[in-house]
């Protein structure tokens, strides 16, 4: 099969375009047939094995565990193992998989749903970690209300324009940060306001949230702070660049005694997968409250210029490598 892989750290360059070996699946996995995966910051990161801290918790010392990477997936069901039963060839999914940068990918079956009758494949790749990410932010960890003043920095970003749709959808008066070009997007997507951050300072002001979520990390604790309210909720979900040594572990010290301190919460989200999460997104998209929102397909063979646009920043949503 074609797959994109990579033998140690390093910049999107170091991808290789090759035949590699069909993966093996073990008796809860199935065996996808990749059409479509989409391009993550956590893709890059693991690349370039950012922040270095990360090589020493289980990324890889030198090089990345999996030589193929991607995890968002869309695509059928080629072959299930002993132990599975709700999945059969020729099932439509979406979720997560193993190496999804690839023809072929295995994925924990329980890591997978059905794929919305509604969306192509390429939409549905474009789901699982951005959507996931914004309904723990939105719905779990900030516990959003009818009424509430929400703010999404970066809305118009894979996680954004999924947390102002969610945010929207529970009866929030949402706020958008992002550039003009974008006001016309985050709009569409259910925001009430939205804040140039190119020509406003939004931390600066009379307005003050009951919770931000921060999906660029591009401002300190302490202005974040002052723009919600003394008991309001802010929620880190960004930051860090290439060559960083511990990333956001700093940030997560600096909270946490920032926390002993004042009554505002400062919070950081975790990378998690679940098929419940799956199943809720699904069933958000199937009652028309979700869409994704693409902006770019990538062919395989090209996936590198994908992972060069995503890390560069400033794209609107998300963006695809279709496979087949």
């Amino acid at each position: 099969m074609k797959a994109i892989v990579q033998e140690h750290f390093g910049p999107p360059e170091t991808l290789k375009f090759v035949n590699a070996e069909m993966p093996r699946i073990g008796s809860g996995d199935v065996l996808l047939q990749v059409h479509a995966a989409a391009v993550n910051p956590y893709d890059w990161h693991i690349l370039r094995g950012d922040p270095r801290i990360a090589r020493l918790m289980g990324v890889g010392v030198t090089k990345p565990k999996s030589r193929i990477a991607g995890v968002d997936v869309a695509g059928r069901v080629v072959n299930v193992g002993g132990e599975v039963r709700d999945l059969q060839p020729g099932d439509e999914v979406f979720g997560f998989a193993r190496g999804a940068f690839a023809e072929f990918a295995g994925a924990d079956a329980d890591l997978v749903v059905p794929k919305p009758a509604g969306l192509s494949f390429e939409q549905a790749a474009a789901l699982p970690m951005a959507a996931v990410t914004a309904l723990h932010a939105v719905r779990d960890r900030g516990r959003v209300q009818a009424g509430q003043k929400v703010l999404v920095n970066g809305a118009a970003g894979g996680v954004g324009t999924l947390a102002v749709q969610i945010a929207a959808a529970l009866g929030a008066e949402v706020t958008g940060v992002c550039s003009a070009r974008n006001v016309d997007l985050v709009l569409s997507m259910g925001a009430t306001h939205v804040v140039d951050y190119q020509s406003t300072d939004f931390t600066v002001g009379f307005v003050r949230y009951d919770m931000i979520l921060d999906n660029v990390g591009n401002r300190a604790i302490r202005d974040l702070r002052r723009a919600v309210t003394p008991t309001g909720l802010v929620i880190m979900n960004g930051g860090g660049s290439p060559g960083r040594v511990i990333g956001a572990v700093g940030s997560v010290l600096r909270a946490a005694i920032v926390n002993l301190f004042v009554r505002q919460q400062i919070a950081f989200l975790p990378t998690t997968q679940r098929r419940d999460d799956l199943v809720a997104i699904a069933e958000l998209v199937e009652a028309g409250t979700l869409r994704p929102v693409i902006d770019r397909t990538y062919p395989l063979a090209d996936a590198a210029a994908g992972l060069r646009e995503v890390e560069a920043g400033h794209v609107r949503g998300k963006v695809v490598i279709a496979v087949q």
